[in-house]
């Protein structure tokens, strides 16, 4: 079963200490709505020239636009213009700059399809527009003209006026000016929080923005100002305090588990940090504000598409106003302080305000989606909340990585058979598949724990006592007791649930305890030791539990005779004994009822539910008294009750109805009551999750050729000796061998690897099995090698692949550059890095300069050990300038020249090559990628690879003829007489008469 996370995400202005995604209108509405309207006006009568604003009210009137509420915080107005709203999708730090999504639209039709211009900007007409309109514009600061001589841009026409500060703060002297023709505006902003509105996430400080309609080349553009003085102190220097990054926060509950993770982090305009905590959870649901950045909602919508219809993730949308830090900050101290019931509501509350702002505001939104399903209690303890990401304990595996890794799940179907956690999965329990999921994607960076693990499964595999066969045993009988025990922490159990968890963590109890003496003796490493031996501790309140319960009322789910004995539970008891006193009442009533009907053999009946009827047949019918009633009757019997009967009967029922509320009542004060042990037994269930995964590891170091990695921690070295790809080689299985290949990276010595090699050849298997044995290594797991030494790498970064991402519209070039931003950003020099063809989604000369650049720039400056597979051959002459440093490789491979001759039907007639893949590294460089050879192994018709192979003969020809030429060039200029250069002409014979050979 997925493990059911659900994640609050929002993006925070640190500065306002509000989201971003709040309305940001301000001022009052009647203004406002008169100003917008005016503006408005003015655009209609100017011919529409101001069709594209700031604010995009999709599908709504402006009348709607206008009823949006003010915010808690007015920001002071630009000029003595109007103020209009913020952007409907450009609310977010990654949307400051409010453009409309969907690239260029056309926008006709009345004013219920009008676009609504911001509080920035005025309606500005078009060039033609004279009066109210052109007034309106230039109270605002901008004009927008349109060019009526010719379709040539504007721009080319006239000289850009700058418009000052002192023109904005004195509007009414700037009117008698006479406007020049085709003007490009541009916008001083005086407070610092439009900057950071327009500004937040863009490369630069202020980018500019323009957008063209279809028809008029029209152009609005916001232009970095250079310098603003305003009457605040925060205004003197403004620019030095933009916020190029936006701060995300995300809360995650598995509220199955019990778990809650927060985290905070500044991320990139690619939302790069965001979507690896994604994948990394795995979320079934995500909480949202009703509005995002344009950024961050189509990463949202990358991701929800990948998966499969049954398995996508939930989008949950939340007002604003829940995401905002005011109204966090007020719901937070009032759950904390009024709600939780202990008195430590207030130091929790502290804990709690010592996080970061976003993650409060993430909180406070989480907080109210739980309390809709009484969830909520997992959030009383905040000391239990957990950081996902900590650079200083795991190493860096970003979303990018996790994917070309294939981590979690391979790339073909999405499923976890084909990646890393497949191969490492052997637990026996739910829990420890969860905890071995978290190692997997969280590798450690501390040498002491990570030899912790490796010492433990050392002992495991290598030790012959029977205790480790009796643990494995005790772990395969299992339930998923810690889901089980969440739904008991919630009060969502029922009773056979509640006696099958706390049975089986007695049983637990009881054979961990007989094993404590075996385990002193025989068990050696003390994560092993301590795992094991604080089980029994950590278990021993759970006894009590059980021997308070009934095993067959529990079984059968009645509460009523759930509890044995019923000293700790009073309102029980005496509701139990006031229903032993009217039962005991209705009986020694029989005795009247014999004497009155004169039958001294006559009992209770009970028919159809009906309890206590007295049956009395239709003979004598006649000594009944008047006053009893006549329940049922047959043709030979009929039923009565007394008064007394009735009256009490009522009684005895509402007493055992007001018992089983109470029963009700006590049975979820008896699961509080156990839920103060949540922690101690979770711990133990932890405990017992974390020896699944070492018998896990375990059970992969015995499946051959596996070796125990030395792990260093003042070391930058990843030596691998006859290493394999940990998958290939479980896929392939013992029939077909996967051949080894020896890696030898030192950050003192040669810690850069360039590697070149025919198609087809193995270059990406091979970079991808050096990261994954150093992933494992560091999981504290053995590695398929036949020696292994791993320095600590803090971070692997890969850029593998090519294909393009329509959510995030970026084409495949744009992504390959993306990911090697991202790398070259956050590298250091003890990551490891692998960069596969980088440069080849462009042009020949483009993609050469790109590679060598980039990974110049990782030998001289981040000096990390890097993996670097290349088809330039100019990329290997990096060799040359830095000898020590950077070593040439490639995979090894034979050509058949016989079988390419027989190929050959005429002496004209060219075939590709027959090429042998020997999948072994080489020192070297290949000076052919033989992409042909890959072209017949993909059935490409053998006309086209005819004719293919003529045309590479060709360009090879003319290149190795031009290289010649350089060649005689570089010679002839070195000769100094006459003798020398007779003697050059002489060698010289040219090949080609054409004009242009020299």
């Amino acid at each position: 079963m997925p493990i059911f996370w659900h994640t609050a995400t929002m993006e925070f202005n640190e500065r306002t200490m509000t989201p971003t995604v709040a309305s940001l209108l301000t001022g009052p509405r009647s203004e406002r709505a008169s100003e917008r309207t005016a503006a408005r006006r003015a655009a209609v009568r100017g011919g529409g020239g101001a069709r594209w604003g700031w604010r995009l009210c999709r599908g709504r009137s402006a009348a709607r636009a206008e009823a949006l509420p003010p915010p808690p915080r007015p920001a002071p107005a630009v000029a003595s213009g109007g103020e209009g709203g913020a952007g409907e999708r450009g609310l977010g730090p990654a949307s400051a700059i409010g453009m409309p999504r969907g690239g260029r639209r056309r926008r006709e039709g009345g004013g219920g399809q009008q676009l609504v211009l911001s509080r920035f900007f005025g309606a500005a007409g078009s060039g033609r527009e004279q009066g109210a309109a052109r007034q309106t514009a230039s109270e605002f600061g901008t004009r927008r003209t349109t060019s009526n001589e010719s379709n040539e841009p504007c721009e080319k026409k006239t000289k850009e006026r700058q418009i000052t500060l002192e023109d904005i703060c004195n509007p009414l002297q700037t009117q008698d000016k006479k406007p020049q023709k085709c003007e490009k505006p541009r916008i001083c902003l005086q407070t610092l929080d439009r900057l950071r509105e327009f500004c937040s996430d863009s490369d630069h400080q202020c980018n500019r923005v323009q957008e063209d309609s279809f028809q008029k080349k029209e152009s609005l553009s916001l232009e970095k100002c250079p310098s603003i003085i305003g009457k605040s102190s925060e205004l003197k220097n403004p620019l030095q305090s933009w916020d190029t990054s936006p701060k995300v926060s995300q809360k995650a509950v598995q509220p199955t588990t019990g778990e809650v993770i927060f985290d905070s982090f500044r991320d990139c305009a690619s939302r790069s940090e965001l979507e690896s905590r994604v994948l990394r959870l795995q979320p079934v649901e995500i909480i949202l504000p009703s509005s995002l950045s344009d950024q961050s909602e189509k990463l949202i919508n990358s991701i929800t598409s990948m998966r499969l219809r049954d398995d996508r993730i939930r989008i949950e949308k939340m007002e604003n106003l829940h995401f905002e830090y005011s109204h966090a900050f007020q719901l937070i101290t009032d759950f904390y302080t009024k709600e939780v019931p202990d008195t430590t509501g207030p130091q929790k509350l502290s804990v709690i305000l010592s996080l970061d702002k976003p993650v409060i505001c993430s909180l406070a939104a989480v907080v109210t989606y739980l309390k809709e399903f009484n969830l909520e209690k997992m959030l009383y303890n905040p000391s239990n909340f957990k950081q996902l990401s900590s650079e200083t304990e795991y190493m860096t595996i970003n979303g990018t990585t996790m994917k070309n890794l294939e981590i979690i799940q391979n790339q073909t179907d999405m499923k976890t058979k084909g990646s890393l956690l497949w191969v490492l999965d052997h637990t026996k329990t739910s829990f420890g598949r969860r905890r071995l999921k978290k190692w997997v994607t969280q590798p450690l960076m501390k040498c002491s724990e990570i030899n912790a693990r490796l010492d433990a499964v050392s002992e495991i595999l290598l030790s012959e006592s029977s205790v480790f066969g009796q643990i494995r045993n005790l772990l395969c009988k299992l339930p998923d007791i810690e889901r089980g025990l969440c739904s008991v922490f919630h009060k969502k159990c029922s009773t056979q649930e509640f006696f099958l968890i706390v049975s089986t963590l007695a049983r637990l109890d009881l054979e961990v305890q007989a094993l404590v003496p075996v385990i002193h003796s025989h068990v050696k490493t003390s994560l092993l030791q301590n795992s094991l031996l604080e089980i029994p501790e950590l278990l021993s309140p759970v006894k009590h539990y059980l021997k308070i319960l009934n095993e067959e009322a529990a079984k059968t789910g009645d509460k009523t005779q759930l509890f044995k004995d019923l000293t700790d539970f009073p309102v029980i008891r005496k509701k139990k004994e006031e229903i032993l006193d009217v039962l005991s009442k209705i009986q020694l009533h029989l005795l009247d009822i014999r004497k009155q009907i004169k039958n001294p053999s006559a009992e209770y009946v009970t028919v159809s539910g009906q309890e206590f009827l007295v049956e009395v047949k239709n003979s004598h019918k006649s000594s009944v008294p008047s006053d009893w009633v006549m329940v049922s009757s047959t043709k030979a019997v009929s039923r009565f009750h007394s008064p007394f009967i009735i009256e009490n009967y009522r009684h005895l029922n509402q007493l055992r109805e007001q018992l089983v509320l109470d029963c009700s009542a006590e049975w979820l004060r008896f699961l509080d009551h156990f839920s103060e042990h949540y922690h101690r037994v979770s711990k133990a269930i932890g405990h017992l999750a974390t020896v699944d995964c070492l018998f896990s590891l375990a059970q992969v170091a015995k499946q051959g050729d596996y070796c125990r990695p030395t792990v260093q921690d003042n070391q930058r070295e990843i030596i691998i000796k006859n290493g394999r790809h940990p998958v290939i080689d479980a896929l392939l299985g013992e029939q077909d061998q996967y051949v080894p290949n020896t890696t030898n990276l030192s950050g003192n010595g040669e810690r850069v690897m360039i590697i070149t090699g025919p198609n087809m050849g193995g270059k990406s298997s091979y970079i991808k099995q050096v990261a994954l044995i150093t992933v494992m290594a560091q999981i504290g797991s053995y590695v398929p090698a036949e020696e292994a030494t791993i320095g600590v790498v803090d971070g692997i970064f890969t850029r593998m692949g090519a294909a393009d991402n329509i959510y995030k519209g970026r084409s495949t070039f744009m992504e390959e550059l993306t990911d090697t931003a991202e790398i070259i950003r956050k590298a250091t020099s003890r990551s490891l890095v692998i960069l596969d063809e980088l440069g080849r989604g462009t042009s020949t000369h483009d993609g050469i300069a790109i590679a060598y650049a980039t990974l110049e720039h990782f030998i001289r400056d981040v000096e990390s050990l890097t993996l670097f597979v290349t088809h330039y051959p100019s990329v290997c002459e990096l060799e040359k300038v830095y000898p020590d440093k950077v070593g040439n490789y490639h995979m090894a491979f034979l050509v058949n020249e016989e079988e390419s001759a027989e190929q050959k039907g005429s002496e004209d007639e060219e075939s590709p090559e027959f090429i042998t893949f020997l999948y072994q590294i080489t020192k070297g460089v290949s000076a052919r990628s033989y992409g042909l050879n890959v072209a017949k192994l993909a059935d490409i018709p053998e006309e086209i690879l005819k004719k293919a192979a003529h045309k590479s003969k060709e360009l090879e020809g003319i290149v190795n003829m031009k290289r010649k030429k350089l060649k005689s060039f570089a010679e002839v200029w070195k000769i100094n007489d006459s003798q020398e250069l007779q003697k050059w002409r002489s060698m010289y014979k040219p090949e080609d008469d054409r004009k242009d050979s020299f």
